[in-house]
């Protein structure tokens, strides 16, 4: 599992920018950002070099976080390598709450972040021959 920080953010100019820049006074470095918005917030998932520190900073700032696990499973950066993942997790019979994705520039594979409704599916995937990304990998490399 790779810890993931959840940020809520009011959509109004600046918001991101002071977010970013808490992380950033606070020497957290960011690797992955994805956002999903709606008419009145966003909710910024981050995958970042040191996850604690950046829920304690920006909580001190008045932001609202959290910290979830999420499943980071490296594919071929490949046509139809997610299809056939999905697959295999459609068959069973797990759900996804949301998911996003980056190339990882040293391998050139793909990394895909999962919100799984059955965290212990993890261990399944990694049976069936998929390699699992840990905190570590990402960071490292």
């Amino acid at each position: 599992m790779v810890k993931q920080i959840s940020v809520f953010l009011e959509n109004a100019p600046g918001t991101l920018s002071t977010m970013t820049r808490t992380l950033a006074d606070a020497g957290v470095n960011l690797h992955v950002l994805a956002i999903a918005d709606t008419s009145e917030y966003g909710v910024a998932r981050i995958i970042c070099d040191d996850p604690y520190t950046a829920q304690e900073c920006l909580l001190h700032e008045g932001f609202s976080v959290a910290m979830t696990p999420v499943c980071a499973v490296e594919l071929a950066d490949t046509p139809g390598a997610l299809a056939d993942f999905l697959d295999y997790v459609v068959a069973h019979g797990v759900d996804i709450a949301y998911t996003y994705c980056f190339v990882e520039p040293h391998t050139g594979n793909a990394v895909n972040i999962f919100r799984l409704d059955d965290p212990s599916f993890e261990k399944t995937i990694q049976e069936a021959g998929y390699r699992i990304v840990s905190d570590e990998d990402i960071v490292t490399k």
